[in-house]
């Protein structure tokens, strides 16, 4: 069955095609956006057309931030002037009107706040300046280690007075892209601009504030918070024939940043999510219990998608035996990481390593999930959360910039990984997660 998987997607795969029309002719998908709902419209359509059992939405309320006016930002060294690349954090207020212009101080950790203190800090820009750890070999982790200065950062620093925030880019490679992302800001405190710089950029004002501790930053951004919209998640269906209130869930972010296509991030995990249900149903497979592919909306900047669908789970009481996330990019897969099996369960996967081995995919591993079916942990509680692993060597250098566009997807990295879920979902549905049976 698995070998027909493989053929069926490696021969007939459709999700290439389907990600080019989602990064070409809708592009980019801010949440509350007009791309987004044109989105999800589109998603409804293409799901309905492989003729799935039921296709339906789900309303959900979603922030609505918009970025504005391109960005500005210029290092002022004496009589020199030097544009540099920045992009405004997702959900930052906007500068003041003629921008600001300030002194920086340079840190690597949020513990430096406290111990410079208001008196030192109060009027300046903070610029957070730690890169990426490069001796981790999954570059996960060095983001994680890496991404406390862009999401808490902001918030930390206003509470001593700075002007604005700049934080170095969330990336392993040195270039002029400036990579966005959310930054979470204390509903109970003062919010103050913040900024991406680019990696290359921000390697150079750090070299200049060596020779001249006193140069200045001028940076101008022009974002703002709209009042909530109405979107959707998009579900698709298999019923099954014996449990048809069990459910596996297979699914991705539809919304992404604004900065490029969403490529990436999300799109290749959307479009892999419907392909893996396209191709059990183009074998005419008919599964036990129910399988969905779901397309998420809103994961980037505040999660409510992934939240209203485990709320309606778990209103509708239904039983998730699995859920599956693909939001790591659509590079060559891996294998899987788990949360929620026994050590016996984990153990059992080892008769599974051997039927991925011959794809490629056979690291299965403790640990695994993602942001959009975490709120089912909580919610439908015994479900065992999945996260697929592609190589991650490449994803950092894409992710969250205006490099995350079609042409940097490759189609049979992004077919193996549709492949690898559509038979990771068959043996749950055939087997649970007793390999051994």
């Amino acid at each position: 069955m698995l070998r027909k998987i493989y053929n069926e997607e490696l021969v007939n795969g459709q999700c290439y095609g389907n990600l080019h029309y989602l990064c070409k002719n809708i592009g980019q998908r801010l949440s509350g956006s007009p791309n987004a709902q044109k989105a999800v419209e589109w998603g409804k359509k293409l799901m309905e057309s492989y003729g799935f059992d039921h296709v339906f939405l789900q309303e959900v309320m979603v922030p609505h931030w918009v970025r504005g006016e391109k960005e500005q930002g210029v290092i002022i060294d004496g009589k020199t002037r030097i544009p540099v690349h920045i992009a405004a954090l997702g959900m930052s207020v906007a500068t003041p009107k003629n921008g600001i212009t300030a002194e920086v101080i340079e840190l690597h950790s949020l513990k430096e706040l406290d111990s410079l203190g208001e008196s030192k800090l109060k009027g300046k820009i903070v610029f957070f300046n730690r890169p990426f750890d490069q001796r981790f070999i999954e570059t996960f982790r060095a983001y994680g280690t890496a991404g406390d200065q862009r999401n808490q950062g902001p918030a930390a620093a206003a509470k001593f007075g700075v002007a604005g925030v700049i934080v170095r880019s969330l990336s392993s490679t040195t270039d002029d892209y400036p990579h966005t992302g959310a930054t979470k800001y204390d509903p109970n405190g003062g919010n103050i601009p913040a900024a991406a710089i680019s990696t290359k950029a921000a390697d150079q004002l750090s070299s200049l504030l060596k020779k001249n501790p006193s140069l200045k930053l001028y940076f101008k951004q022009n974002c703002q918070m709209l009042p909530d919209v109405l979107s959707y998640n998009v579900v698709g269906e298999l019923k099954g024939t014996e449990n048809p209130n069990k459910f596996i869930t297979v699914g991705g972010h539809l919304d992404s940043w604004d900065l490029a296509e969403g490529a990436h991030d999300d799109g290749t995990g959307v479009m892999g999510s419907v392909e893996a249900v396209r191709i059990l149903k183009a074998l005419g497979y008919r599964p036990r219990n129910t399988i969905r592919a779901v397309f998420f909306m809103n994961e980037e900047n505040g999660d409510r998608g992934g939240i209203k669908y485990a709320e309606l789970a778990a209103q509708n009481k239904e039983v998730h035996l699995a859920a599956i996330e693909t939001d790591a990019g659509g590079f060559t897969p891996r294998g899987f990481g788990f949360t929620g099996l026994s050590t016996d369960q984990l153990k059992n996967l080892a008769a599974w390593k051997t039927l991925f081995a011959p794809y490629g995919s056979d690291k299965l591993t403790a640990g695994g999930g993602g942001s959009d079916i975490s709120p089912l942990k909580e919610k439908t509680p015994g479900v065992v959360l999945i996260g697929l692993s592609p190589d991650s060597q490449r994803y950092f250098d894409i992710h969250h910039s205006a490099n995350d566009v079609f042409e940097n997807v490759n189609k049979r990295e992004l077919e193996l990984g549709a492949a690898s879920m559509a038979s990771l979902i068959y043996l749950i549905d055939q087997h649970g997660f007793s390999a051994g049976n």
